[in-house]
């Protein structure tokens, strides 16, 4: 009776089993542990080009918005290629869709002057992102003896997540609301990312290379194995 190949036999493993996220839904990653997490996509600002009156109002308003944090904070910059293949198929489009000859002529131009420019270096876009925890092991408003007994049993919190989690994510909002109103006062734009953004923003994080070539398909698409 002939051997079974080692490769069919070999065991496939989900890299999903290596990472802390357990799910992510109703915009709102949930963590392995139990706690929860929100993430804030936040717009940048010329510092420089203010004024020092300006500046320095823009530091008051960063240390008020520190000090009045009571819990911690993650913030993340992103550094990618920019991707201009859309936005160069789009000008393509435009293109044969033109019927004016020197509208035509310039656009074509236009698309080999962006491809010019964008072969002689990298073009980087940086994102800002803040991270907001909820983890209700920390939550002040619960007694003692109510965390020691969560600390005991971390699976059965885990389990009973589905029950407790419209209750985690109202504490979370209150999280968010306080952080968004704190950078708002710098003068920056915040967005909460929605469930898609965030799988999407996870998906480019950990698989970068295969980002570039596969597209992540849309949400209702999607099947995640458990």
């Amino acid at each position: 009776m002939p051997e079974k190949s080692p490769a069919k036999n070999k065991i496939t493993v989900s890299t999903q089993q290596y990472l802390s996220i357990a799910e992510i839904k109703d915009n709102t990653v949930v963590m392995k542990d139990g706690t929860l997490r929100a993430v804030l996509l936040v717009s940048s600002i010329n510092f420089a080009l203010k004024s020092e009156d300006e500046q320095n109002a823009v530091i008051d308003a960063y240390v008020r918005f520190l000090n009045n944090l009571s819990f911690t904070l993650q913030i993340v910059i992103q550094s990618r290629e920019l991707d201009i293949d859309n936005y160069l198929e789009y000008l393509k489009t435009k293109e044969k869709e033109q019927m004016n000859k020197l509208l035509k002529v310039q656009t074509a131009d236009y698309i080999e002057y962006i491809k010019e420019l964008t072969s002689l270096g990298k073009i980087m876009n940086k994102r800002f992102y803040v991270v907001v925890p909820y983890d209700p092991m920390t939550d002040k408003h619960k007694s003692f003896f109510s965390l020691l007994s969560e600390a005991l049993r971390p699976a059965t919190i885990i389990k009973l997540k589905d029950k407790t989690f419209k209750t985690y994510q109202e504490m979370l909002g209150r999280r968010i609301d306080s952080v968004v109103g704190g950078l708002e006062s710098l003068g920056v734009a915040v967005a909460r990312l929605d469930t898609q953004s965030l799988i999407e923003l996870y998906y480019k994080t950990y698989n970068p290379d295969t980002a570039k070539n596969q597209e992540l398909a849309d949400l209702d698409k999607i099947r995640v194995e458990p």
